[in-house]
């Protein structure tokens, strides 16, 4: 091995100064991902990462990825900030105690990762190309379910547009992270070794991208059908201007009219809470968007909050996209709800303070698990997420293959002008590239938009303006490997890789 350089004898020698150029390592490893896309930096920072972690303690490796998870969640996701306080109206103290104790939750995290890297890897280069993407996606998997997870950021998505992104319809998004972990991984492998070691690393650099670059290549589904035409309605509303009441008139009538305009498209999609009331408000309304669907044809799918009080001792609000067509009512209902945005997991003092504090307190309704499909007018089936729930790419997959077309509604606006909306069309993207469907992606403010099959941007609206754009979309048939085995291939073998490093680590005390 060769002689570490000064530069490499930091962590050793000067931990603090070191821990410091972490911070800066993870806040650029935020550059990989949307608005500013640079994917190949992220080996470029997860080198040191690994580097630190095969050549320090546990304890020292832990304590450097630490500081490199707070500069890149502090960066990737400050706008839980602008939600909180500037539209959420919380004080300043308690909007940054939120922020501040998510990014340190996340940190903890990567903590994880940094210790059972070096724990396991023991030093040996060949050791860390196993080692290291099966602990890697195995905590971010779990970061995406833990307390009710926060999947934001996971690696895979930097590499929407790579080719690493080709494994993404066989393997999803931690399959993408476990191959971009393992190519940088072999990278330090290469440059640690000598001779054959060195040919056969630098071969497993270059495999994963060339393969994943001719993946891109395939179709995994077929068309199925026509095309339909398809209209996206972005009313531009901020969230502080949203639910005033002199807004609310305005609104309804802005819907109605831009719908109208558009009669010859098959599907008209408008965003989460596009209809800012409870559906008893407002129920006259929809009976007219029923009559007018009656007479275009249309499936018309709007956002609204739904009060259903029949059998229930107490109302039960849902988040729900409503799709009406004439002859049919449908609904669904938002499952996986937002945590101190749509509901509250506090003490019941907490609530009673929150409610004194004039802050929001009360909880919205889960949707079922599995939900029937939303269907066109002509039969064509639809998947809906609403908001981050598409962040959640393995519970989408019930409505898979039965679904032609993804939907996701939005209501991005709570972030403002930030990184956080470039963020989620990229999830969305992903979600598109491992199901092998079109998205019609419907948001209050931007970024609406229409992706391919294959995760590519077809067309997006301007931020914060009213939009209205229209595309024929092919609805598709058939299954992608992930979408039939989901993330069990990828957790399952990461953890057999973990399992055996451990018993070999405690064999070895």
């Amino acid at each position: 091995m060769p002689r570490p350089t000064t530069i490499l004898l930091l962590p050793a020698d000067r931990p603090r100064l070191s821990q410091l150029i972490f911070f800066g390592l993870g806040c650029l490893a935020t550059l990989a991902f949307a608005p500013f896309g640079l994917s190949l930096l992220t080996p470029i920072v997860l080198l040191p990462f690994l580097y630190v972690c095969l050549t320090n303690s546990p304890r020292d490796s832990a304590r450097h990825t630490f500081w490199f998870g707070f500069g890149h969640f502090l960066t990737g996701t400050y706008w839980i900030y602008i939600s909180v306080a500037v539209f959420g109206q919380a004080p300043v103290w308690i909007a940054l105690l939120l922020m501040i104790g998510l990014v340190l939750l996340m940190s903890v995290h990567l903590w994880l990762t940094g210790w059972l890297i070096s724990r396991l890897a023991s030093g040996e280069p060949w050791y860390l190309l196993l080692v290291a993407p099966a602990a890697w996606v195995v905590v971010e998997w779990a970061r995406g379910w833990m307390l009710t997870g926060f999947p934001w950021m996971a690696l895979g998505y930097s590499q929407v547009d790579s080719a690493l992104g080709g494994w993404a319809p066989i393997i999803g998004v931690y399959g993408v992270s476990t191959f971009m972990v393992m190519s940088t991984a072999a990278i330090l492998v290469a440059i640690l070794t000598r001779g054959r070691q060195q040919i056969v690393a630098i071969a497993l650099v270059l495999l994963p991208g060339l393969l994943g670059g001719f993946l891109k290549t395939v179709d995994w589904t077929q068309p199925d059908g026509e095309p339909v035409t398809a209209t996206i309605i972005q009313g531009g509303i901020t969230q502080d201007q949203k639910w005033l009441p002199e807004q609310f008139r305005p609104t309804l009538d802005y819907y109605r009219s831009e719908t109208r305009k558009v009669a010859g498209s098959d599907i008209v999609v408008w965003p989460e809470v596009a209809i800012p009331a409870v559906t008893d408000r407002v129920e006259g309304y929809i009976q007219e968007l029923e009559s007018d669907s009656r007479v275009t044809g249309q499936t018309i799918l709007f956002g609204i909050l739904e009060r259903v009080t029949e059998r229930t001792l107490e109302p039960k609000v849902y988040n729900a996209i409503f799709a009406v067509n004439g002859q049919t009512r449908q609904v669904y209902r938002k499952r996986h709800l937002v945590p101190f945005g749509e509901y509250f997991p506090v003490p019941e003092a907490v609530r009673e303070w929150m409610r004194m504090m004039s802050l929001p307190n009360s909880d919205l309704s889960a949707g079922d698990d599995e939900q029937p499909l939303l269907q066109t007018l002509g039969g064509v089936e639809l998947a809906v997420a609403i908001c981050y729930e598409d962040a959640y790419g393995a519970e989408q997959l019930y409505a898979l293959p039965d679904a032609a077309i993804l939907v996701n509604v939005s209501n991005d606006a709570w972030f403002g002008d930030s990184i956080a909306p470039h963020q989620h069309l990229q999830i969305a993207r992903m979600r598109s590239l491992e199901a092998g469907r079109h998205t019609i992606r419907a948001t209050n403010t931007g970024i609406s938009a229409f992706i391919g099959p294959r995760g590519e941007l077809l067309e997006a609206g301007a931020q914060f303006v009213p939009v209205t754009m229209t595309r024929d979309i092919q609805p598709y048939k058939g299954s992608t490997p992930y979408s039939v085995i989901g993330n069990w291939l990828v957790l399952i073998l990461s953890s057999v890789v973990l399992g055996v490093f451990w018993i070999r680590s405690r064999a070895n005390l």
